[in-house]
């Protein structure tokens, strides 16, 4: 199998790079996190490099591209642990794009990719867990349309986002809606997250709401699949740096006259971390590659994937912030602000103890054998 990257993807890694780089650097991720955890002015930004568009289609105005592309951008914005939900924009275009109807595709999908709409998942539910079949939440159709009644939790960036990804019941059967914020009865209770970002507690009481489609479970299900696509992708940028970070430090701090790299225990621990990163690498390169398999097949897939890279990320953090010793906690030094997000992540779209379930579910009956 050919793993090599195209020129167009490659230029495409090299302007995001550019960017973070350039634009985004450790101290604006600062000021942007004591201001609240999102920066609206950041986020035109990736819309004017045109990643908002990513999976938008281009009849639509977006980019029409794919999982290769997402995951080439995902990682270089984890690179610089990136606060603004670029993955949700994705999220979105993929699901209004592949399950919306016309209007509501005519009316979003543009206003997505040019940035000046973000549009955000609010599925989680107090007592659900990770279970996306479990939904409190319910709709009703009227004579003047469909109105939502919901309670969301852990919505990303959500007193800041401009209308919502809502799955709700209808009748026994899970249904996916567009709820604007601005509509009536939406309210949202922003609050900062441990890794320096953003997210809101959503309530909707009698919402004015636009149906996506009425098979919401298997949308939904495919809106986790590529935001866990795009995490992965995002944790390998994250551990990348996070291990450049170390191995720059290992050879500059000196103890007993040596740098502590040379120390051959040290030098064995962060041969592991290496190997952990290339386990997740190729495993963010499978994830990306099923995003577009049939459902069974992306999501046995997806789920080995999360499960591997909470792995990983679980063991390179811990990892980096015991090479690092004391320093390695303080929130002065950038390597705590990593340790933080790979920690939240490992918990995004499903921990790994939730996801080894799932592979253990999905299993086959000739699992693991071979004729």
């Amino acid at each position: 199998m050919d793993f090599e990257f195209t020129d167009d993807q490659e230029q495409l890694r090299d302007a995001v790079r550019k960017w973070v780089d350039k634009g985004y650097s450790f101290e604006r991720r600062r000021g942007i996190e004591k201001a609240g955890g999102f920066a609206r002015d950041a986020y035109t930004e990736l819309a004017e490099l045109g990643l908002c568009g990513l999976y938008v289609p281009e009849d639509d105005g977006g980019m029409g591209m794919g999982p290769v592309e997402g995951m080439v951008v995902m990682e270089e914005l984890g690179r610089g642990i990136v606060l603004e939900p670029l993955a949700q924009a994705l999220i979105a275009g993929g699901v209004l794009s592949g399950y919306a109807p016309a209007d509501v595709k005519s009316t979003w999908l543009p206003a997505i990719s040019s940035g000046e709409a973000l549009v955000v998942l609010a599925y989680q539910e107090r007592a659900t867990r990770y279970r996306l079949d479990l939904c409190a939440a319910t709709a009703i159709e009227g004579a003047k349309g469909w109105t939502v009644d919901a309670a969301k939790s852990v919505v990303p960036a959500g007193d800041q986002a401009d209308a919502f990804i809502v799955p709700a019941k209808v009748k026994d059967k899970i249904a996916l809606f567009l709820v604007e914020r601005k509509a009536t009865g939406v309210t949202t209770r922003g609050y900062g997250t441990q890794d320096g970002g953003r997210a809101a507690e959503l309530s909707c009481k009698a919402t004015p709401a636009s149906l996506i489609t009425l098979d919401g479970l298997t949308a939904l299900e495919h809106a986790v699949d590529i935001g866990i696509a795009a995490l992965c992708a995002e944790a390998v940028g994250v551990m990348d740096k996070t291990m450049a970070i170390t191995a720059e430090y290992m050879n500059t701090r000196k103890q007993f006259g040596v740098a502590i790299g040379s120390f051959q225990a040290l030098r064995h621990r962060a041969a592991d971390m290496k190997m952990q990163l290339e386990l997740a690498r190729s495993m963010s390169y499978y994830a990306s590659l099923k995003l577009n398999a049939p459902v069974a097949e992306r999501r046995r897939a997806l789920a080995r994937a999360k499960y591997q890279l909470g792995q990983s990320m679980r063991f390179v953090s811990q990892q980096a912030v015991q090479l690092h010793g004391g320093i390695g906690v303080t929130d002065e030094y950038i390597v705590s602000h990593y340790f933080k997000r790979l920690t939240q992540m490992e918990m995004t779209f499903g921990d790994s103890l939730h996801h080894l379930g799932e592979v253990s579910s999905r299993m086959q009956e000739t699992a693991g054998v071979f004729a």
